[in-house]
C-alpha cells in the first residue's frame, strides 16, 4: 500500500472518531477513487498513482469552483474550495515559476528537443518529476513557447 494511501486512511479514521462529516465526504470520495483505479488497473496503485488520482481530483474542483461561481452559487463555491483545500493538502508543496522554468530547460537539454516533434519527449521527462506538484497544462504552454 503506498505512503498516501496509508494516510488517507488514517485520517478517515481521525475524522470519524472526531464526527467530521465533511472532511470524512472528502477523503472517502478520495480513497474511492483509489479503489476504483485499482480496480480498473487490477493492481494496488503507488503513490504516483495517488498523485495523479490527487491532481485529477484538484482540477476537477478547480473547474467546479470557476463554473458555480458563474452561476452565483455561493453555497457550491463553498463546499468545492473546501474539499479542494482537503485535496491539496495531501498533495506535495506546489513548484514554483523559477523551478518550473529550471526544470522545462533542464528536459529540452537531456532530451535534445529542438521544435514541436519533441513535445512528447520533454513532457514525458517532465511529467513524473511535476506530477501533482504543477498545473500540466499550464506547464505544456510554457514548452511549447520554448520550443517554438
Amino acid at each position: 500500500m503506498s505512503e498516501l494511501k496509508k494516510q488517507l486512511t488514517e485520517d478517515m479514521k481521525v475524522a470519524m472518531r472526531a464526527k467530521d462529516k465533511p472532511r470524512l465526504l472528502t477523503i472517502r470520495t478520495i480513497l474511492a477513487m483509489i479503489k476504483q483505479q485499482e480496480v480498473d488497473t487490477r493492481k494496488d496503485v503507488d503513490n504516483t498513482a495517488v498523485l495523479a488520482i490527487l491532481d485529477k481530483m484538484s482540477k476537477q474542483r478547480r473547474e467546479s469552483i470557476a463554473q458555480f461561481s458563474e452561476a452565483g452559487r455561493d453555497d457550491l463555491v463553498d463546499q468545492e474550495q473546501f474539499e479542494l483545500t482537503i485535496i491539496q493538502s495531501y498533495l506535495p508543496k506546489p513548484l514554483s515559476d523559477a523551478e518550473i522554468d529550471a526544470l522545462i530547460k533542464e528536459a529540452i537539454a537531456s532530451t535534445g528537443a529542438s521544435s514541436m516533434k519533441d513535445m512528447g519527449k520533454v513532457m514525458g521527462y517532465i511529467k513524473p518529476k511535476a506530477q501533482g506538484r504543477a498545473d500540466m497544462g499550464k506547464i505544456s504552454g510554457l514548452i511549447k513557447a520554448s520550443l517554438t
